[in-house]
């Protein structure tokens, strides 16, 4: 069979057969700080896409080049639709995204959560994402009210102790 009918690279070429970063299928609700976050990330992505062209024979960086690329297309498309939450004026006697909230189990323990974007949860930070079971439970909740927190462990019944923005 002649090589023009075979798709297979020539020694020098990377083949890039990795999945494009997959998208969430909810709104990408994003707060100030999280757009900041995204198109912080998105330059240094071009940032680095740069450095890796400017020697383009090197073949760790036609390696990287493509996961780099395909994680510029996940961020590109992130800020593209991203919906972004204005916060202020907002009433704070009721949680929505962009809502810090401290609750109070029945145990008397405190927490404090911060409901934020997809992109910006980061639970080491207290930023929880307004998709997760917790922030569901939380949201368009009013101050002083309980709600029952389903987790794995068990689940916890929290009141609603204190509301802010900002």
């Amino acid at each position: 069979m002649s090589r023009a009918f075979v798709k297979e690279p020539d020694g020098d070429q990377v083949v890039d057969d990795q999945p494009e970063w997959p998208i969430s299928p909810h709104t990408n609700y994003v707060t100030p700080y999280g757009i900041r976050q995204l198109n912080d990330r998105r330059d240094a992505v071009l940032t680095r896409i740069d450095e890796l062209k400017l020697n383009q024979e090197d073949m760790g960086n036609k390696i990287d080049l493509p996961s780099i690329e395909r994680e510029l297309r996940y961020l590109n498309i992130r800020i593209d639709t991203a919906k972004l939450i204005n916060t202020k004026g907002i009433d704070d006697s009721v949680v929505n995204i962009g809502a810090t909230v401290k609750v109070i189990d029945e145990n008397d323990k405190n927490y404090k959560f911060t409901i934020v974007g997809e992109d910006e949860a980061d639970i080491k930070l207290g930023k929880i994402s307004w998709v997760s079971p917790l922030a569901k439970a939380l949201l368009s909740r009013d101050l002083g009210d309980s709600v029952v927190w389903k987790r794995p462990v068990g689940d916890l019944i929290i009141e609603i102790d204190e509301i802010s923005y900002d």
